[in-house]
């Protein structure tokens, strides 16, 4: 898999590289690649997206603070509280009985306070000089950082028009080093997300989007079986309580206590030892718990198939694809 990086939020987020690919069986294609070497300008359009506003950033080809090699360079954020955005025209494909690969690199080189950069791809026909936030897009990866409690990686995908994102809480990386995010997507509508080339999550569209119905669903009218035995241990049966069991006092007299010296009778009454638990009581008889032999667990809500499911095999077919779009915003 190619190499995509993208920079991100607070004056020095640097995007490195792109890569969209598709895999067959037997061949993988590579759809675009973008590594931001000279000349990269050429292939990108610049929006005006928010510029009459005044918020319109412009990202600068720049190696980066720390950088092994000066001529490897990328695009880099250059103003807080901006946004960004470019794109660029691709072949157009369909990953339609293929294995989508989307891969991004990015860097942060300072703290941020909020922000976001992401990877759209982008069907239909798009006026690239107005690429923004409210273009329509057919799959959107990146991450949204913010404070100390959002560290978002989003993956929403689109559907017959509407957008849904992924249900898992992602975590994507805050550090200062460079992250290869990756997302995969197969025709059996299988995912993968994968960070620096390991497998950070993975699932099914059927059941990390809400965007068909579950296939199974609780039968809510369902109810214990009247024999039902969900209790694991039961009373021996055969247990007999023992000969004199009920008789055994729970206090006795304390065998080590002594009249005092100085009791006497005809004033104080009678001499009567204090009373201490016995230790031979052992409290009300129980019979022992032996196994159940009729044990079947603890009953569950049985689950049903759903009346309102229908599936629809091409559930993982983005619309054709005819744009790769990068937009970050960032606050300092």
């Amino acid at each position: 898999m190619g190499k995509s990086k993208h920079r991100l939020l607070s004056l020095t987020a640097l995007l490195l590289a792109v890569l969209v690919s598709l895999f067959c069986s037997s061949f993988a294609e590579i759809i675009f690649e973008e590594r931001f070497e000279d000349g990269w300008q050429s292939r990108w359009v610049r929006s005006d997206w928010k510029r009459s506003e005044g918020k319109a950033g412009t990202f600068k080809h720049t190696a980066g603070k720390w950088s092994g090699d000066p001529d490897d360079k990328g695009i880099q954020t250059t103003t807080d509280a901006r946004h960004y955005a470019i794109s660029a025209k691709i072949p157009e494909f369909s990953n339609k009985n293929r294995t989508l690969v989307v891969q991004y690199s990015f860097r942060l080189e300072q703290d941020i306070e909020c922000g976001g950069g992401y990877i759209k791809l982008l069907s239909g026909y798009v006026n690239q000089k107005k690429f923004g936030g409210d273009t329509p897009y057919s799959m959107m990866f990146g991450p949204d950082i913010c404070g100390t409690q959002t560290k978002k990686l989003h993956v929403i995908l689109s559907y017959q028009g509407q957008n849904y994102p992924i249900k898992k809480d992602l975590q994507c990386e805050t550090d200062k080093l460079t992250h290869f995010y990756t997302f995969i997507l197969r025709p059996d509508a299988s995912y993968s997300v994968l960070i620096d080339g390991r497998e950070r999550d993975s699932g099914s569209m059927y059941t990390d989007w809400d965007i068909l119905p579950p296939r199974k669903i609780k039968a809510v009218n369902a109810k214990k079986p009247a024999d039902w035995e969900d209790r694991e241990y039961i009373d021996d049966p055969n247990a007999v309580k023992p000969e004199g069991y009920d008789s055994i006092p729970r206090e006795i007299p304390d065998p080590k206590a002594k009249q005092p010296h100085d009791w006497d009778e005809d004033e104080d009454g009678i001499w009567r030892p204090p009373k201490i638990p016995n230790p031979a009581y052992r409290g009300p008889w129980k019979p022992k718990k032996i196994k159940n032999p009729n044990y079947k667990g603890k009953w569950k809500i049985p689950w049903i198939d759903n009346p309102e499911f229908e599936d629809d095999p091409d559930l993982y077919v983005l619309k054709p694809i005819k744009y790769v779009g990068i937009e970050v915003w960032q606050v300092s």
